[in-house]
């Protein structure tokens, strides 16, 4: 009875879906008046997916609620998944009534009605899964589904080539910790089927829609690639690609890099203006986390302070949900740098918050890259590396991630390293880049690089003006070239801007900044008119 009563559907309560009753007293499972046969622990694992029907299960979560969190290999657990699929009348082809979600888990997405002391009810709807509402998208991270590119070209040849860039992105895209992605066998139900793409969200339970097609000819090659909201048919992205067929493995993994690297950023965007639609009073967890995003990429104290609630506001309403930790290791960091005060109070708060982040999900990428920073900023170089290092085992193209580990490697003395890492972030997120573009312009400055990182920073100002530390960093190499009205220019804007910053910045030493390259930025500051002292 563990189960059952575990999770929350208690005695006398008849749970239905289809044409199957799920009676919990009895612990019977019956089709239509039939009783079916299964095993206990195929009953409890059943009960569990019903009750956790709103979010995706882990691997984890099921050993816990299920196996009382003993050992159980991975294909014990296949094959009690698959048994209670059979008992349903599913399949892992078919995965009408329990999902796999890859590299995430197991959902269950039937319409699900209680029947309780004899009385039938639907449940309400903020009570059921919105995945089991016609046309509704989940609530809570984006589910995408990648559906066959379709082969155009009339050479039959080529559809192991347009399946293969499909299988590939899907693979790609699992690697993302923010995105759900319906596992192949799923959204290659609809190969070869002429499908509105409303159709296809309903069905698979999915917020957008990646699809694309292929044709030949000659030794060219055109893959056209498109990303669609499902609930409103609206184009968020697209994109053509026309290439020599002189590889067919490097262009299929040309253009399956290029793809994923564009939708990845694509649908983050989706999710932010979607998330500030939404009237502050219906947010959910991770509305609430992508609105605190949004605030966080405007990079001033104002908006860093709104991030700072919308963050506690998404912890407030899912504990157990890792992004609000990690988001607000993000915004009290960031604080801590406009106030210029509880620095250290702050970091270390910091990485509590990121190494919570990294309980609740340790193959969630981005809470790694947020704990590196936490680490780093307090000087451990070495665990922030390992921290950045292990973000990029699990998620190769996550620009936090990459611009983490260049940071560290500019601070740490190893500028030349860290600006190719952080080149590379700002090319994987161009758009929410205010902190990266001005480390490389830190980074230039350490290199020695004065003209190149004036530059740099008058790049980031006119993309970010009310983000005071890059005006510092142009001071002192304004400073350095003896582009004197400039200087004193930029030194006025970064004291304005952040005063208490500023001077926490001169009179004492950030724990992550080298003695001899604060040295080196007081020289700068001083060119510029930093009076002595």
């Amino acid at each position: 009875m563990r189960a059952a009563s575990e999770a929350g559907l208690g005695q006398h309560v008849h749970v239905l879906f289809t044409d199957y009753t799920l009676d919990t007293d009895r612990r019977e499972l019956r089709h239509g008046s039939e009783p079916i046969a299964v095993e206990p622990q195929v009953f409890d694992l059943l009960v569990y997916l019903v009750q956790n029907r709103d979010r995706v299960v882990s691997k984890d979560d099921l050993i816990t609620g299920v196996w009382g969190g003993r050992a159980v290999s991975d294909s014990t657990l296949t094959s009690r998944i698959n048994a209670t699929r059979r008992a349903i009348g599913d399949s892992g082809d078919a995965q009408r009534l329990i999902r796999t979600i890859s590299r995430r888990g197991f959902r269950f997405i039937g319409v699900v009605r209680m029947q309780g002391h004899g009385d039938e009810t639907a449940l309400p709807p903020d009570a059921r899964s919105e995945h089991a509402q016609p046309g509704v998208p989940p609530a809570g991270p984006p589910a995408i589904a990648v559906l066959p590119f379709v082969n155009m070209s009339g050479d039959l040849e080529q559809e192991y080539f347009s399946d293969g860039i499909s299988e590939d992105i899907i693979t790609a895209l699992c690697r993302y910790p923010s995105l759900l992605v319906i596992a192949r066998n799923s959204s290659f139900t609809f190969k070869g089927r002429a499908v509105d793409v409303k159709q296809v969200g309903h069905a698979l339970g999915v917020r957008y829609v990646l699809e694309g097609s292929l044709r030949k000819a000659g030794n060219r090659i055109r893959v056209t690639a498109q990303l669609v909201e499902a609930d409103t048919g609206k184009h968020i992205w697209a994109e053509r690609y026309d290439r020599d067929l002189l590889d067919i493995f490097a262009v299929q993994d040309e253009i399956t890099e290029a793809v994923t690297l564009a939708v990845a950023p694509a649908i983050a965007d989706a999710e932010l203006h979607r998330a500030m639609r939404k009237p502050p009073g219906s947010l959910d967890a991770w509305a609430a986390y992508q609105r605190g995003l949004w605030y966080a990429g405007k990079a001033n104290a104002a908006d860093s302070a709104l991030a700072e609630a919308c963050f506690q506001q998404a912890i407030e309403l899912d504990p157990s949900f890792a992004g609000g930790y990690k988001g607000l290791a993000k915004a009290q960091a960031q604080m801590a740098d406009f106030r210029g005060r509880d620095l250290t109070e702050a970091l270390k708060a910091a990485e509590a918050l990121g190494r919570r982040a990294v309980t609740l999900d340790g193959a969630d990428a981005e809470a790694r890259a947020r704990l590196a920073n936490a680490l780093y900023r307090q000087g451990d170089y070495e665990g922030g590396l390992a921290e950045a290092a292990h973000a990029l085992a699990i998620s190769p193209n996550l620009a936090d991630a990459h611009g983490e580990q260049g940071a560290i490697l500019i601070f740490s003395g190893r500028p030349k390293e860290g600006l190719a890492a952080l080149e590379r972030c700002v090319r994987l997120d161009p758009g929410r880049s205010a902190l990266r573009l001005n480390q490389i312009a830190l980074g230039l400055y350490f290199s020695r690089a004065y003209e190149a990182a004036v530059d740099a920073a008058k790049r980031a100002i006119r993309s970010y003006p009310d983000y005071p530390n890059t005006y510092r960093w142009l001071a002192a190499a304004c400073g350095q070239l003896d582009r004197t009205k400039e200087a004193q220019e930029a030194l006025e804007q970064a004291i304005a801007l952040a005063p208490a910053a500023f001077e926490m910045y001169i009179r004492t030493r950030p724990p992550w900044i080298r003695p001899e390259d604060h040295a080196h930025m007081l020289e700068g500051l001083r060119k510029a008119g930093l009076p002595e002292g």
